[in-house]
């Protein structure tokens, strides 16, 4: 754990001016000199985009070529890039700013300094090393070969906040028999949702011995008979190894044939097998995209804000991110002219804005766009020449009478067919909430046909998605049709499911939105969509202070309060990216209704107790 308490102690060595004047090489520019100042702003931008060049830093900072950085030196970088703090601890930045005074560092020292200026406000060092007793165990030895200093900066800052900080001590909490209702995650399956019948019966059918399953002689007996069929058709696909081996990297073959079918069927356009990858989930196919997108420490990749993952992804392959707010007085808009101004912020600051994200139905907003919206998206990603990352995987998850989910795909086809464009899909969500099987597609449209070989490359480096996440793909994209056994089962099942996700949207609807909006200083947009609500909390002075002061920021201090009081675990919206000032957090509404019920009353509660706590 390096704490600025001591970074401070370990670089307390005096440096003498009259060492940083004398022995000066012939090259030596003066700490303030244009030349030395346009090389510190390139360095320190390249080394905040993609957390490599630490080395490289520390030597254009260091221009006297001395091994060591002078308070000089320190002090011209401090003016050199003063004004690009954005994102660095600003407790760790006046402590370089003091350094300036008197201060020499190494090259370790300096380091550790960087860990303490890209630490993420909420994420304290005992947080991260709670999660491993190793750590604990390993704490007196000496100097690790790969520590906070050395390792991936990309890895070390990358953040995902609904696994973060506070749903840590919420498992802490429940360990020591807490009772916790968590709603930090879209996870319908660990709330109570059942899992669709028929998919649990083909999956079993295809991972049981034959004799044990689809040959067995009482198999009819146990099971429908078009699971039998689907298990067989599916286990001829898979081969005679079985589900325990390798498939194609881009996918079983029908099974991606389904997928297009699927597609085909829901836009009235053709896919192509061949441009369809199955895919461990959405995130996973979002990371290969990105991966072949980031070639430089200036490429960046535009995201809403709020969102859910790509900062972290970004972060993680040291890419470059472009928030573009959406609108949450006009129920999480997008708007074009939003999105014209970013991008000219972002060219301005040199930067090469290779794809845009967007996420409809919204996560962790709720919000269904309309044709009109994505249309307006879609023309000016064109217009850039910007590939479009279009996250459908809430597609199936529309509640609001008055809306419906249009695929990016159609747009493009029927509006705007040169577009650049990939499309995500997950079986985690919708009616089916198989998060644990890990299954998913995106489909590439107008991809550069080399670029579309490199991305199967990098699938094949990973050899396959897993058996049973393409199988249950397979399933979502071809579910039982009218006259199959199974089917008015299946539907009722789905119906169900369905009917239940929104009851509970509209009951959100009316609790959250009228019952917290008669609190002064709560809001929350109607969740028309997906399976979240992202309500805006007005937050005492006092407790923002408090925040602010202690290195957290204010909605991370109002969900641990939640959580400790409650036993309700959210997500903080600081986590997701949300308005300069604003506070807030993000909750879904998958627990039972009877449990959704009793925990609205209680954030109400907590939230007019929290407030007087702190008037």
């Amino acid at each position: 754990m390096f704490g600025l308490r001591r970074v401070l102690l370990q670089s307390s060595r005096r440096t003498a001016a009259i060492r940083c004047a004398s022995a000066v090489p012939s090259e030596y520019h003066a700490p303030g000199s244009h030349s030395a100042d346009q090389s510190r702003r390139a360095a320190w931008r390249s080394y905040l985009a993609s957390g490599r060049g630490s080395c490289k830093l520390f030597e254009v900072i260091d221009v006297n070529r001395s091994g060591t950085i002078s308070a000089l030196e320190v002090q011209g970088f401090v003016e050199s890039v003063g004004g690009e703090t954005s994102g660095v601890n600003a407790t760790a930045w006046h402590a370089l700013e003091l350094m300036s005074e008197d201060h020499e560092l190494t090259l370790e020292e300096f380091r550790k300094w960087l860990v303490a200026a890209t630490k993420f406000a909420p994420e304290t060092d005992a947080i991260v090393l709670q999660s491993s007793k190793a750590v604990e165990e390993g704490a007196t030895k000496g100097a690790y070969a790969i520590n906070a200093s050395n390792m991936s900066q990309a890895l070390r800052k990358m953040q995902y906040a609904v696994r973060g900080e506070v749903v840590m001590k919420a498992d802490a909490l429940e360990q020591e028999g807490r009772e916790i209702l968590y709603t930090n995650v879209g996870n319908p399956h660990s709330v109570g949702q059942k899992p669709l019948t028929f998919f649990r019966q083909v999956l079993a059918l295809c991972d049981l011995p034959a004799e044990h399953g689809v040959d067995h002689p009482n198999a009819s007996a146990m099971f429908p008979a078009d699971a039998i069929a689907r298990a067989r058709d599916m286990r001829a696909a898979i081969g005679d190894a079985g589900t325990g081996s390798y498939t194609n990297s881009q996918g079983i073959a029908q099974f991606r044939g389904d997928v297009a079918r699927f597609i085909e069927r829901r836009d009235g356009h053709p896919a192509r097998p061949e441009d369809i990858f199955l895919t461990n989930g959405a995130s996973s196919a979002i990371q290969h995209v990105l991966t072949a997108c980031f070639a430089s420490d200036h490429d960046a990749l535009m995201i809403p804000i709020p969102h859910p993952i790509y900062s972290a992804l970004v972060a993680l392959l040291g890419g470059r991110q472009v928030g573009y707010e959406l609108d949450e007085g006009a129920g999480w808009e997008v708007h074009v002219e939003t999105l014209e101004t970013q991008l000219a912020s972002a060219r301005a600051d040199g930067l090469t804005v290779k794809a845009l994200a967007l996420i409809n139905p919204g996560n962790p907003t709720g919000q269904v766009m309309s044709r009109e919206a994505l249309e307006g998206v879609a023309h000016f990603c064109k217009r850039h020449n910007i590939v479009l990352l279009s996250d459908e995987v809430y597609q199936r998850n529309v509640y609001a009478d008055d809306k419906e989910f249009v695929s990016m795909k159609k747009v493009a086809v029927e509006s705007c067919p040169d577009l650049e464009l990939v499309s995500f899909h997950s079986t985690s969500k919708g009616f089916i909430g198989e998060c644990g099987r890990r299954g998913g597609f995106m489909e590439l449209y107008n991809v550069d046909p080399y670029v579309h070989s490199q991305i199967y490359k990098l699938a094949s480096s990973g050899l396959c998605s897993g058996v049973a996440g393409q199988i249950m793909t397979s399933l979502m994209v071809n579910p039982p049709a009218e006259g199959d056994a199974s089917f008015e089962s299946h539907a009722a099942e789905e119906s169900a499911i369905f009917e239940s996700l929104k009851r509970r949207a509209a009951r959100r609807a009316t609790l959250m939105v009228d019952g917290l909006n008669s609190i002064p200083g709560v809001s929350c947009q109607p969740a028309e969509g997906a399976m979240y609500a992202f309500p805006s909390v007005e937050l005492p002075p006092k407790a923002i202070a408090h925040a602010l002061a202690t290195g957290t920021s204010p909605d991370n201090l109002y969900a641990l309060s939640l959580l400790e009081q409650t036993g309700i675990c959210v997500v903080p919206a600081s986590g997701f990216g949300q308005a300069e000032g604003r506070a807030g957090f993000r909750t879904t509404f998958l627990p039972s209704e009877e449990a959704l019920g009793a925990a609205v009353e209680k954030v109400a509660a907590h939230h007019a107790a929290f407030c007087a706590e702190w008037a």
